[in-house]
């Protein structure tokens, strides 16, 4: 997710070889999506209002206690918000993400449904 955020901020500025960046932790936090399949399984049969608003509280939950423990283990968060926004907690979450966080968990929904059907075509 990082890659394309910072890609496309990359072609927002004018830079058309799309330049991305992320950390390595990266790769831990998002390798731990894998325990929202049981929450995606139980909160299927809500609105998608309620389910939007579930996956972005998530996702700031996640965000923050990730941001927060990377501090304290290593030193620094790999994503820092306070130097551009005064609607963050600590530099981890952004609050003006709501609605991005809102879209990209029921987004993933859509992905999670396709992969499972997929997935029981081939098994």
């Amino acid at each position: 997710m990082e890659v394309f955020w910072t890609g496309f901020h990359s072609l927002l500025s004018g830079n058309l070889n799309l330049i991305s960046s992320t950390s390595i932790w990266m790769f831990f936090i998002y390798g731990g999506a894998v325990f929202l399949e049981p929450i995606h399984n139980k909160i299927r049969r809500y609105n998608i209002f309620l389910r939007g608003i579930i996956w972005a509280l998530l996702i700031f939950i996640i965000e923050f206690i990730s941001g927060f423990v990377l501090e304290q283990l290593v030193g620094s968060c790999p994503w820092d918000y306070r130097s551009s926004t005064s609607y963050t907690i600590r530099g981890y979450i952004r609050f003006d993400y709501f609605p991005a966080w809102f879209v990209v968990g029921l987004t993933f929904e859509k992905i999670h449904d396709f992969l499972d059907e997929k997935l029981e075509k081939i098994m």
